[in-house]
């Protein structure tokens, strides 16, 4: 699993503990951010409908139905700007 924060691989851990923090970046691990389960697009962030409402979804919580995500979250391809500034540049006022 990887930490949801920095993205630090964390191959060894065979289970994640209500207080584990991340080596790197001290964060929660068992948070919903770090969730499998965790999805911005459902009522209450959290496909899980059992689950009890957790406010700070970065924070350290109690959830039993808790299961680490396996890819990391936060490693999302970054925008290909280059078509933008491209853009701008066609667009850009000459002066004369």
């Amino acid at each position: 699993m990887n930490c949801w924060l920095c993205g630090y691989t964390l191959s060894d851990v065979p289970r994640v503990g209500f207080r584990d923090q991340c080596p790197r970046c001290a964060s929660a691990l068992h948070c919903c951010r770090n969730c499998k389960f965790y999805d911005p697009a459902y009522d209450n962030q959290c496909r899980e409908p059992m689950a009890e409402l957790v406010a700070d979804k970065e924070r350290a919580n109690f959830c039993e139905y808790f299961a680490p995500v396996r890819e990391s979250p936060c490693a999302q391809p970054r925008p290909d700007t280059s078509a933008r500034e491209k853009l701008e540049a066609l667009f850009r006022k000459k002066r004369p």
